[in-house]
């Protein structure tokens, strides 16, 4: 890492100072979630959802744009979701996709097809059975995706120590596993704006 000297001592280098990283979700997905599904239908709908790029004609949050210009690193998630959002803010600039920043999946309880819910419930419920219950029909689990999260964790903090900040344009639930890894590495959250499409969570090496 590189350092400098002090001029009241000379001799003691100094740590160059981390950039700040910060994570943010894609943009509003082009798949409707104004429907009632099955458990076996939102399974379909998730599938879909994992393929799909971004609607159309959305205009980055202001902020976020002003912090890319900012930026030495931009990174996605290889979800086209992640990758159009990131292309929308970049201007141009590269973005460096990264597979280890992908979401986590949401298989459904094996519920009957009575059953029906909203995607935004069945999403809840599914994060619930797989996060406490182990619930992944031989998908990644969650012992799986949190060594995934520490792994990204630590590639983003090599590009943050650098000394260049970092944005991230990945997934509203493994963007909150990625941030729990940053702090255990001492890293802390200095704002947060939840996790709407769009939204930013920026953590600092303080």
């Amino acid at each position: 890492m590189a350092s400098a000297l002090t001029a009241d001592n000379p001799g003691a280098p100094v740590r160059q100072r981390a950039g700040a990283i910060v994570l943010a979700r894609h943009g509003e997905p082009a798949l409707s979630r104004k429907v009632r599904l099955s458990a076996a239908e939102y399974r379909d709908f998730w599938a879909r959802y994992e393929v799909l790029g971004i609607l159309p004609g959305q205009t980055p949050p202001p902020a976020l744009l002003q912090f890319v210009e900012r930026a030495g690193t931009l990174l996605s998630s290889t979800r086209l979701r992640s990758i159009e959002s990131a292309n929308a803010l970049a201007g141009g600039r590269k973005v460096v996709p990264h597979e280890v920043l992908v979401e986590a999946p949401l298989p459904p309880p094996p519920w009957p097809r009575w059953i029906r819910f909203s995607p935004t419930i069945w999403g809840f419920l599914a994060r619930v059975w797989w996060w406490f219950f182990n619930h992944h029909e031989g998908q990644e689990t969650r012992r799986a995706a949190e060594a995934r999260a520490d792994a990204a964790a630590d590639l983003l903090i090599e590009y943050a120590t650098r000394g260049e900040d970092v944005l991230v344009l990945a997934h509203g639930f493994f963007n909150f596993m990625i941030g729990r890894a940053l702090r255990k590495r001492g890293w802390k959250l200095v704002s947060s704006e939840g996790y709407k499409y769009w939204s930013t969570r920026r953590f600092e090496r303080l």
